[in-house]
């Protein structure tokens, strides 16, 4: 037990070096989401279910979610996907 916890704790060192490091923001989203819910897992071990049950829904949900509608509003997701259409045909 010990052994998963330790590897979930460095899953969640990457994750967080990850995030900061990334210049794609939509990964960068999907990198936080990841985090939120090894953290939810870290809480549930901890044994504390309340805080997990809140980690998991505040911040892979809702937080997710409220990050995704702001690209989409500023239209960052497409100017991604256009800028990939523009190096692949160089």
């Amino acid at each position: 037990m010990q052994i998963f916890t330790y590897l979930l704790l460095g899953f969640l060192v990457v994750c967080a070096v990850s995030v900061s490091l990334s210049k794609n923001l939509l990964n960068s989203i999907l990198i936080y989401m990841s985090y939120s819910l090894i953290m939810s897992i870290i809480w549930i071990l901890l044994e504390s279910p309340d805080l997990a049950i809140t980690e998991a829904a505040v911040g892979a949900g809702i937080t997710s979610i409220l990050f995704f509608i702001t690209l989409k509003k500023i239209h960052a997701i497409m100017k991604d996907k256009e800028e990939e259409g523009e190096e692949k045909d160089e």
